[in-house]
């Protein structure tokens, strides 16, 4: 949604969404469980101040664990201060092996390289249980909200950038009987110093009703609009057009199986002036026909609004922290979006979508990465686009702000 007028003509700001569960006691390891017993007198008779059991997350952080903590990382196996790898063109970072059960429970990651698009050309991969096709592939920079190849430091419940280049992700990773992380290298210039780490823990055997963590890239450079001659996304051709079962909308994620959708993080490059995000999310579950669960517009879906009034901001569930030339040719923008307080679940399939403009008018660049938990097996992802796609290039696709594209 974006104002046509004048903010005295714009209608009342919509009511902020509600109070959200703690993403702490979401995530929390071993954080539920049976209430503590009230204490006894000498008599055998709870003391009358212990009638009622204390609430469960007041002992949270003091319940002893029996699991087992282990951490893979790039130290120095010689005792020196080497503590990095390096990665050179085409060859492949084994990051962690594991056997047995576990979860893994914390990344973090620095990186020392000339190669300017690192961030798009290192690709993260992780295998669960043994799958041959892998649940997680996407180039690190996305894999951490940093979907355009470039640094900013930002905090959220699940990933976060501190200074100075560190990469850190606290998503639960569980695995059965084994877990496999790698660091691929698909540009052409040497990875001179990886370092790296992988907090787990190892446990006697998961609970069965535990999906599978994964994650899955995508891009459109650019998303294909329907038109490249207008003026303004307000114009009454483009404003009164009509789009109700999603046709030819962004897709950010589509699977099969049971499970629940986590999250997104989008980054955004615009080949046009204006508003960008004037498109609604549509999600469709279980092979509804319509969608699920429509949205207002993309700042609303990040929980922002009125197109973020152009400043960059941060929260535990939702962002837009980094902004640069907002509504001009060359803007960029990175978003994301955690449902955690009550993350949306599917029991056959799913298909998260996102209009491009409204009903899809807009042609520009959109790189996303979607997270979701599953049951196994995943269905096959879309073949990664190769290095030099994933670069962040501005294109001439018409609309304010460009030329008109020729005719062909």
């Amino acid at each position: 949604m974006h104002p046509s007028g004048s903010n005295e003509d714009l209608p009342a700001r919509r009511k902020l969404l509600g109070s959200m569960v703690s993403a702490a006691a979401l995530l929390g390891l071993n954080a539920a469980g049976a209430t503590a017993a009230p204490a006894k007198t000498r008599a055998g008779a709870p003391p009358a101040e212990a009638q009622s059991a204390a609430p469960e997350e007041l002992f949270a952080m003091a319940r002893l664990r029996s699991y087992k903590t282990r951490r893979s990382s790039s130290w120095d196996r010689t005792g020196g201060n080497d503590d990095w790898v390096p990665v050179e063109p085409g060859e492949t970072a084994t990051l962690l092996e594991a056997t047995g059960a576990g979860v893994v429970t914390h990344l973090w990651f620095t990186i020392n390289s000339r190669d300017p698009m690192h961030l798009k050309n290192l690709v993260l991969r992780a295998w669960w249980d043994g799958e041959s096709m892998p649940s997680v592939e996407v180039p690190i920079g996305d894999f951490f909200g940093l979907g355009l190849g470039e640094y900013f430091v930002y905090q959220s419940a699940l990933v976060a950038v501190a200074p100075v280049k560190a990469l850190n992700a606290y998503f639960q990773m569980p695995f059965a009987s084994s877990a496999r992380l790698t660091l691929t290298n698909e540009g052409q210039i040497r990875t001179g110093n990886l370092y790296f780490a992988v907090d787990y823990i190892e446990l006697p055997s998961l609970p069965g009703d535990l999906g599978r963590f994964h994650a899955q890239y995508r891009q459109a450079a650019p998303c294909k609009g329907w038109t490249d001659n207008w003026t303004s996304n307000g114009s009454p051709g483009i404003n009164d057009r009509k789009n109700l079962s999603g046709s030819d909308n962004y897709v950010f994620l589509e699977a099969a199986g049971k499970g629940h959708f986590l999250g997104v993080t989008h980054a955004v490059q615009q080949n046009r002036d204006g508003w960008f995000g004037e498109g609604d999310d549509m999600i469709f579950i279980d092979g509804d026909p319509m969608p699920t669960i429509n949205g207002t517009g993309t700042e609303d879906y990040y929980n922002g609004a009125w197109d973020f009034g152009g400043q960059p901001f941060g929260y535990l569930h939702n962002g837009a922290p980094h902004i640069v030339d907002p509504e001009r040719l060359g803007g960029r923008y990175c978003l994301y979006r955690w449902h955690i307080e009550s993350p949306i679940t599917f029991e056959k399939s799913i298909r998260v979508t996102m209009e491009h403009g409204h009903a899809n008018h807009r042609s520009d660049n959109f790189y996303t990465t979607a997270y979701w938990y599953q049951t196994e097996p995943h269905a096959a992802f879309p073949a990664l686009p190769t290095p030099a796609a994933r670069v962040p290039k501005v294109l001439r696709t018409g609309g304010p702000g460009t030329a008109p594209v020729p005719a062909a």
